[in-house]
């Protein structure tokens, strides 16, 4: 069969696919448009698709021939997954390989705040560095600190976890209990509200679903304490970011760090001049032993879901019923 892949992976997903399958890879190193998606489909059987992927309705009904989608992502809001049932195309995701790459960039960006290490790097690199000075680039406390997370699931487990070593509180608002942050931290469940009052850093780990947009507006941050710190690397629009830059020029909270934007791949520019916010490229998961081993379970998903079987990592395996 052939498979049309719209960026280059790591190899190794690449090689697997290429020992059953004909594949093509669009050639080009940018975010394909619809447009470019749609020709590169033709006569294809697969489609392994990223994130970034327009994968709408249009584009899921324009190949008759396709049979499996394979999404290079753990959230996979990109892809039309109704269209996609409706059309009897499984699809599918790759959770879990990079949980512990996500949760450590996340406490990267923590420390990069409180400690505000990229703007005291600019200042040293600028020659403005004269000597210590009691003064000089205070920061905020991590140890003994109050931790929030917004979403209690696979990364967000995983980053609380990683606090043990600092003594922390931990907060969580989820839909279902997490007996393990309970148990491993003392973890409390509370409400949103109570998390945001409470905490002195504030951790995003939710899917952008119709209820997550924008669940950080401006009444939410108003009640962050002003000391506080917001870390987001789950998806951009969970954060209103007109809102988000009016409250760091304005100190509403001490700072923020940030893996993913509003409008990806655009960035306000306001947010980049600003000295209380560090910025990642969408980068959480780009260690090699993550990206690879994403590679592979997409790969594998897609093998699997062209011999009509169900993929180990399917999000809508009720297109086997009639099957």
């Amino acid at each position: 069969m052939k498979v049309f892949v719209t960026r280059k992976i790591p190899d190794a997903g690449l090689e697997r696919l290429e020992k059953e399958h004909e594949i093509e890879v669009f050639p080009h190193d940018k975010v394909p448009t619809k447009e470019e998606i749609i020709k590169g489909l033709k006569c294809k059987d697969g489609l392994l698709c990223l994130l970034t992927d327009p994968i709408d309705r249009e584009v899921i009904f324009s190949e008759s021939k396709l049979k499996m989608i394979a999404n290079y992502a753990v959230g996979y809001e990109n892809i039309d997954i109704k269209a996609a049932t409706e059309r009897g195309i499984p699809v599918s995701n790759t959770p879990g390989v990079l949980t512990d790459a996500t949760a450590e960039m996340g406490w990267s960006l923590l420390f990069s705040v409180a400690r505000r290490i990229v703007e005291a790097d600019r200042f040293t690199r600028a020659g403005k560095f004269k000597g210590w000075g009691p003064m000089l680039m205070l920061g905020q406390d991590v140890t003994n600190k109050t931790l929030g997370l917004i979403g209690a699931g696979r990364i967000g487990t995983a980053f609380a976890l990683k606090s043990k070593g600092f003594k922390m509180k931990a907060l969580y608002v989820d839909t279902k209990n997490n007996e393990k942050l309970e148990q491993e931290l003392g973890a409390e469940k509370v409400t949103l509200s109570e998390l945001l009052k409470k905490s002195d850093f504030v951790s995003i780990h939710v899917p952008l679903l119709p209820s997550t947009h924008h669940l950080i507006s401006e009444k939410e941050l108003k009640m962050m304490k002003e000391n506080a710190i917001l870390i987001n690397t789950s998806r951009g629009p969970v954060v209103d970011e007109k809102i988000l830059i009016k409250a760091l020029k304005e100190k509403w909270i001490f700072g923020a760090g940030l893996d993913v934007y509003e409008h990806e791949p655009e960035i306000a520019e306001e947010l980049k001049r600003l000295d209380n916010v560090v910025l990642q490229p969408h980068s959480a998961s780009a260690t090699i032993h993550s990206r690879t081993n994403m590679a592979i379970m997409a790969a594998e998903n897609m093998l699997t879901g062209l011999k009509g079987e169900i993929p180990p990592n399917c999000v809508n395996p009720e297109v086997f019923n009639n099957k």
